[in-house]
């Protein structure tokens, strides 16, 4: 078993949770204390995450596919390399488009205790 390090994230590591059909995500910090949290959010082709909010901001990071994405009154087709700002309780959804997963690398403050506790109760 490879040592586990606080300092440096091994992603194959995290612990996940399928919070929808055709979406995975894994939480590579915020499950011990910290006051913020970075998970991976993998959506895969043909599935969405729905229409919603949430009282924390986030900023996220598209590392692979495409997506339609929702944001407030904005509507744009986000790839690799683009930034996104999720201000707290703003509506958001996020469509893959494509024959590639959609992954998103995000940043949530404070730390997201429903995705925490998913991950508890697996």
């Amino acid at each position: 078993m490879p040592e586990i390090s606080k300092y440096f994230i091994e992603s194959s590591e995290a612990p996940s949770f399928k919070p929808m059909a055709g979406v995975e995500t894994s939480v590579l910090v915020g499950l011990q204390g910290e006051k913020m949290m970075m998970v991976l959010t993998t959506i895969h082709p043909g599935y969405s995450v729905p229409t919603h909010s949430h009282p924390h901001e986030q900023m996220g990071r598209v590392q692979s596919g495409k997506a339609i994405m929702i944001i407030g009154d904005q509507t744009r087709t986000v790839k690799a390399g683009d930034f996104c700002h999720f201000p707290p309780n703003v509506k958001h959804s996020a469509e893959c488009v494509g024959d590639e997963p959609f992954v998103m690398l995000d940043i949530f403050h404070p730390i997201r205790e429903d995705f925490a506790e998913a991950i508890k109760s697996r």
